[in-house]
């Protein structure tokens, strides 16, 4: 009787699996989930022979933690298209994208993972309504990010259903797809018990299948048939066509770029939250503590990258708030404590994770009732920019997806950016030094939440900084309270390049978030 059996391979001989002019999709966030063993083989490949070039590279997250990761795949010859997510931890990538030395497409991060689903069931593409009104709308940008792209086939389309518009997302045959489990049975079945993240990787594997494409997958290492709980299967080995058993585990099959192995991680383990240090009071943590007073208890929320992923969760668990709000992040994890930094998505003590466009699901549909979303410009209209700073393009990861359907978004910024200096003292902030560069500004340099969609449905919207923050009504955006300390005219309305409204009742900012100690969070929150 025939056998199914698994083709183990080497990292080089499931290199020299991919094709020049392959499109590849990559799966993983950050450095979590990535196949390092075989996306370094791939480069040591083409830097030796110039193989394979011409590729096409398709990923939803970033991945990368500023060394490793999909940059293996950023020389100029080897990679002629991106499509992506996200590349803020991938500064090769962004140096390729700025210099026009490939092509590059920026879609929503939720979108492309729940793309994947759509292919692998046959289907042309995807519609939804994220990205209308963005960068990614075709009648703004079409996720073209730099001039060479901007002569390149259109992505997505603008469709009408039922008198509604929406986005088309159209599908991209895949010739190869990269994967990472941890175990890998005599048969091929894949297991992932130890990683960090559960991601999208069964919907990218099928939508290779699809296009007859191949499947290569990274183990940390290897089983007899047969031993493998059925449920921890992601992968039949039936759409398996190469597993690499990694070599170098702790190099190259790290949980994430800062841990090797955690068992907290992968909800092996829960340790003490007494292990959790309160954070520095720092500007971060002023914005941060300010933000989340927007809060109701008992609310799901969200987090993004930059200061809501590094100070939101801590000043939650330093108030005694954690058991009171339910923390997600777009990676799939629900509770716990969360990293940050290029350890983005994941977290110590989950209560539970999902696979990553199942978590998608949630923040495109129903939306999540709270979102905090790092910010780097709002305009006079209330768009804001969180993709593109001067030539640097670091795309929209998931922020487009969650911030467009969320009840409540609160963005936190900085006022100014590059060389600001602040002191707290007795509940009062003052600036030393004023930021270079500003960040309230007439025209945002990249729409990336459109703020009158946003004030046309009635969406909730706060621009928290350490000095001052805005509302977005009907009219615009309403600076609402301004903190002890500073002069309105000197420190906030100087340094903007619009005129907001200010509100009638304008209000002094809390000054017990200036305060070094707890500053009573749950009990302001429990007295709304």
């Amino acid at each position: 009787m025939a056998m199914l059996n698994a083709n183990v391979v080497s990292a080089s001989e499931a290199a020299a699996l991919i094709n020049n002019g392959a499109t590849v999709a990559t799966v993983g966030m950050t450095l979590v989930g990535a196949a390092e063993s075989i996306l370094k083989a791939v480069e040591q490949r083409f830097l030796t022979d110039g193989s394979p070039c011409g590729l096409t590279l398709v990923h939803a997250s970033g991945q990368s933690d500023r060394v490793r990761g999909n940059q293996h795949f950023a020389h100029e010859g080897m990679t002629k298209r991106i499509i992506g997510g996200h590349w803020g931890l991938a500064p090769k990538w962004m140096e390729l994208i700025t210099s026009d030395k490939v092509e590059a497409y920026n879609l929503p991060q939720g979108q492309l993972a729940q793309l994947y689903r759509s292919m692998a069931c046959g289907l042309p593409g995807k519609m939804s309504k994220v990205g209308l009104g963005t960068y990614i709308d075709p009648r703004m940008e079409g996720g073209k990010m730099n001039a060479r792209t901007r002569e390149c086939r259109d992505l997505v389309e603008v469709m009408t259903y039922a008198g509604e518009e929406f986005l088309f997302y159209k599908a991209i045959p895949l010739d190869v797809v990269i994967v990472r489990g941890t175990t890998a049975d005599e048969m091929g079945n894949i297991t992932c018990e130890e990683e960090a993240m559960k991601l999208e990787v069964i919907g990218a594997v099928l939508a290779a299948k699809r296009f007859g494409g191949k499947v290569l997958v990274q183990v940390k290492r290897l089983a007899r048939a047969g031993t493998l709980h059925p449920k921890d299967v992601v992968v039949p080995g039936y759409f398996v066509d190469a597993i690499v058993v990694c070599d170098d585990p702790e190099n190259d099959h790290r949980q994430s770029s800062s841990f090797f192995f955690d068992p907290s991680l992968c909800g092996d383990l829960v340790i003490p939250e007494t292990t959790v240090k309160a954070l520095p009071l720092t500007v971060r943590k002023v914005i941060g503590r300010r933000a989340i007073m927007e809060l109701l208890p008992g609310a799901a929320i969200n987090l993004g990258t930059g200061i809501p992923n590094d100070v939101i969760g801590a000043i939650a668990a330093e108030e005694g708030l954690s058991n009171d709000i339910l923390l997600t992040v777009e990676s799939g994890l629900y509770g716990g404590i969360p990293e940050g930094g290029v350890d983005f998505g994941i977290a110590h003590n989950t209560l539970a994770l999902l696979e990553h466009p199942v978590q998608m699901d949630f923040y495109n549909g129903m939306g999540v009732p709270f979102t905090f979303m790092g910010a780097g410009e709002m305009d006079a209209s209330g768009n804001v920019n969180a993709t593109k700073f001067g030539d640097r393009c670091t795309g929209c990861g998931g922020f487009i997806d969650i911030t467009q359907n969320a009840g409540h978004v609160i963005f936190c910024s900085t006022f100014t950016a590059r060389g600001l200096e602040v002191d707290f003292s007795d509940g009062r902030l003052t600036i030393i030094k004023e930021g270079s560069e500003r960040k309230l500004v007439e025209k945002v340099a990249q729409v990336s939440f459109n703020g009158e969609i946003a004030r046309s449905k009635g969406q909730k919207v706060h621009f928290v900084t350490e000095r001052a923050v805005f509302e977005l009504r009907s009219e615009g955006p309403v600076l609402t309270e301004v903190a002890n300390g500073v002069d309105l005219e000197r420190d906030v309305l100087s340094q903007m390049d619009f005129r907001p409204i200010i509100a009638a009742d304008l209000k002094t900012i809390d000054p017990s978030i200036y305060l070094e100690g707890a500053f009573g969070l749950r009990e302001k929150l429990f007295a709304k």
